[in-house]
This record gives structure tokens, sequence and C-alpha cells, in this order.
């Protein structure tokens, strides 16, 4: 019984030594510096007219000429006239001029703007954003600097530190 102890004992010991533990560590450091473009968002509105009610007879029908590229429909007069008189009617009359295409658009400014932009009738539109004073240091103490910069602008300094044990 000593000669398989002694035996076991042996191989154990020619066996590689394991370990337990594990150690690592990951520093990150960042700065995130962002100026905004320019963005227009433009939506052409057509044109339409509607005209409707009772009691109500069209004589000559209004309505809307066609445009061009360079103008816009142009409304035409009807001629209504009450079919019973003395009797309740109603009459309702919509018109509305669409845009005229726009074929080019303003180029930048110098400032990376669109200082004259074309707009059809639905408009969104988005400044872009001025450097300004805009900066991000990274440093040996590991706490970034920002510095906020002018309009449409985004700083965003960042420090990750870790350290995983047995893991």
């Amino acid at each position: 019984m000593k000669r398989v102890a002694i035996i076991a004992l042996g191989l154990m010991s020619l066996a590689p030594a394991s370990s337990a533990f594990e150690i690592r560590s990951s520093i990150v450091d960042s700065v995130q510096l962002t100026v905004e473009g320019p963005a227009i968002q433009s939506t052409r509105i057509g044109s339409q007219y509607t005209v409707s009610g009772s009691n109500i007879t069209a004589t000559d029908l209004g309505g809307l000429t066609a445009g061009s590229t360079t103008a816009p429909a142009l409304r035409t007069t009807g001629d209504y006239e009450v079919t019973n008189d003395g009797q309740a009617f109603s009459f309702s009359e919509y018109d509305l001029v669409g845009d005229v295409a726009v074929t080019s658009q303003t180029s930048l400014s110098s400032g990376g703007r669109v200082d004259t932009p074309n707009l059809y009738g639905s408009s969104v539109t988005s400044s872009g954003g001025t450097a300004g004073s805009l900066a991000g240091t990274l440093s040996a103490t590991g706490v970034p600097t920002v510095t906020a910069g002018g309009a449409g602008t985004t700083v965003i300094g960042q420090r990750t530190t870790e350290l995983s044990v047995f893991n």
C-alpha cells in the first residue's frame, strides 16, 4: 500500500501546477468630438382644389390651371347659383396652390451651413454646428477634460478602469 501511495505522489509531482487565479487589467481612455452638419428636409406640396355643396348648381366649375417648372398653378373662378330659391343651401370651396419645383440648392457657406436654403411648403431645417472652443484632452491622471463648443456640437470624455481577479 505504501508503494502505491509513493507512486501516486511521484506521478502528482510530475503533473504541471495549475493556477487557481487570473488577473486581468483593462484601462480605456477616450474623448469624442462631434460637429453636426447642416440638414434640410423639404417636402413639396401639390396643388388642390375642392368644391362641395347642396342645393347649388355650377354654371362654370372653378379649378386650377396647370403649373409649370417656373410658375405655380393659378386659381380659376367658378360660377355657382342656388338651385331652389328660398331653400337652405350649403357651399364650400377650397384651393391650395402648390410649390414650384426647385431645381438647384444653395451651396454651403464657408461656415458649413446652408445660408439661404430653397424650401417647400413643409420643411425642417437644422443648422450646422460650429466648433468654436470645442476641445477634449486626455491626461496622465486619467481624467479627460472637455470644453463645450458652439451650437450643434457634442463632446464626450470617458475613462474606464477594470480589474478582474478569478475571472
